[in-house]
């Protein structure tokens, strides 16, 4: 039987069972099975290298223990194990951050993760499925990939889990453009399923070559999630990519104040998709400077950013249309990348890239920490392929469209790409009071179909200009 096929059977059993409610949950159901089946196979071939490895899980919940007989436990008997003495046990190891790092991950995955179901004979059926999958050797493990990405991507379908989806052609395309090298600490504090971590493996792979390079490697790729499902999903992800220990963090980035950030937290790469249309939780805010304090999360990711990059450090992000036009606390942030960043490229996404989960439209701003600040921006709008009104599910970003932006990423000059961009000043963006919302001037000015929460946006900038010369009109009589 094929993985697909496998994946498949998995999730039909599933549908049968009572406790499992939709996509979401079966999704995370699956996956911390295939974790703790991937940590097993990694461990096997721990012990086939070296004679003194000791787990650090207790023998009785490790996979093959309890999960490797087909006609081993099931119904009732396997339901209460699972309930309570596997999960009760992962959640509640011994374990600190100077432990065992592999104990350790496992607990922190473990922390927030549940068992739906509520059908012993059905979690039997499962884990014999899950058992034809065969992650012993990494060549196995990279096969499995393709299955994997196919599931991140149905979490588009399983309501606000499709925030943690970034399409694949987006992430490489920018980690390919901010090109870290081995050796360059390179964060995504808001990772989801790691999508940006991946891309920046599928790009310094080329240069590892050693045992010691791929420790590097590890060491230096980092990345934060504060939700349980998006973590799981992470970890996952990089130990099929063969990073034995990741460095994933289950945290909210926002959560530290900014003041207490100092240069060991600096980092030389971000590479990230923070949340945006939404607002953080009540206090959050307070861990940034009075002029910052918004409860907006992507405004509060740019200025967490620009914290941590070092002298030299390069960046580049998904940032919605709302930040460039918006107003208020939006200008004084853009006001500060300016004049301490080189913010050099803007790409304006089309509608629809991030289809289903949002219609809002997108840019990928790439910048560069510097003393002299920007001097121009370099705007580049990523056409449609012919025949495309919208991206969407069945027509989506695919990797070979980022191909026109990399020929013309050093040719910026070439008369041939004319159509697609444009520089804009440093004087004529403070004219127009930092706003960054600049439209192609070789196309005819069109009205642009605008999202609910664009045409949101614009109304409430609106309103606050209306407030402000009703205030000056006010203060003059």
């Amino acid at each position: 039987m094929t993985l697909s096929n496998i994946i498949k059977s998995v999730r039909d059993i599933m549908r049968k069972d009572a406790g499992v409610d939709g996509d979401a949950q079966r999704i995370s159901q699956m996956v911390w099975m295939i974790f703790l089946k991937v940590f097993d196979a990694m461990e096997e071939e721990r012990e086939a290298e070296d004679d003194k490895y000791k787990s650090p899980l207790p023998e009785k919940i490790r996979w093959r223990n309890w999960a490797v007989n087909p006609e081993g436990m099931t119904g009732e008997e396997l339901l209460d194990f699972v309930n309570n003495n596997l999960f009760k046990t992962l959640k509640s190891l011994k374990l600190d951050e100077k432990s065992d790092q592999r104990g350790y991950i496992i607990k922190q995955v473990f922390e927030d993760a549940y068992n739906y179901m509520k059908n012993g004979i059905l979690v039997r059926q499962v884990v014999n499925k899950i058992n034809e999958l065969d992650f012993t050797t990494a060549e196995d493990r990279h096969q499995f990939n393709d299955i994997y990405e196919t599931i991140l991507k149905e979490l588009q379908n399983a309501g606000s889990a499709g925030e943690f989806y970034t399409p694949r052609p987006v992430t490489q395309f920018i980690v390919d453009m901010v090109n870290p090298k081995l050796g360059d600490i390179v964060l995504d504090p808001a990772c989801g399923t790691g999508g940006f971590l991946i891309s920046t493996l599928n790009h310094l792979k080329k240069n590892v070559k050693t045992t010691e390079d791929q420790k590097v490697l590890e060491k230096t790729l980092r990345g934060i999630e504060k939700k349980p499902l998006p973590h799981l999903l992470c970890m996952t992800n990089l130990i099929l990519h063969d990073i034995e220990v990741p460095s994933i963090k289950r945290d909210n980035s926002l959560s530290r104040p900014l003041i207490d950030y100092t240069d060991k937290d600096k980092v030389n790469v971000v590479v990230t998709n923070p949340p945006f249309g939404g607002a953080e939780e009540d206090g959050i805010e307070n861990n940034f400077p009075a002029e910052f304090r918004t409860r907006e999360t992507a405004d509060l990711f740019l200025v967490l950013i620009t914290k941590l990059l070092r002298d030299g450090g390069k960046c580049g992000l998904v940032l919605p249309d709302g930040f460039l036009f918006g107003e208020g606390i939006k200008t004084r942030i853009k006001e500060k990348l300016l004049t301490e960043f080189n913010l050099h490229t803007i790409v304006r996404l089309p509608n629809g890239v991030f289809s289903p989960y949002t219609g809002i439209r997108t840019n990928l701003l790439f910048f560069e920490k510097n003393s002299k600040g920007t001097k121009d921006v370099w705007y580049f709008e990523h056409p449609l392929p012919e025949g495309y009104k919208i991206y969407n599910k069945t027509k989506p970003v695919r990797h070979e469209e980022f191909q026109l932006e990399k020929e013309w990423w050093n040719n910026r000059e070439d008369p041939k790409f004319k159509q697609y961009c444009w520089k804009v000043s440093l004087a004529d963006i403070q004219k127009k009071n930092y706003n960054l919302d600049i439209n192609n001037p070789t196309k005819p000015e069109e009205e642009k179909e605008l999202s609910k929460e664009e045409i949101i946006g614009k109304i409430e900038v609106n309103i606050k200009r209306t407030s402000d010369i009703l205030k000056e009109i006010k203060g003059e009589w």
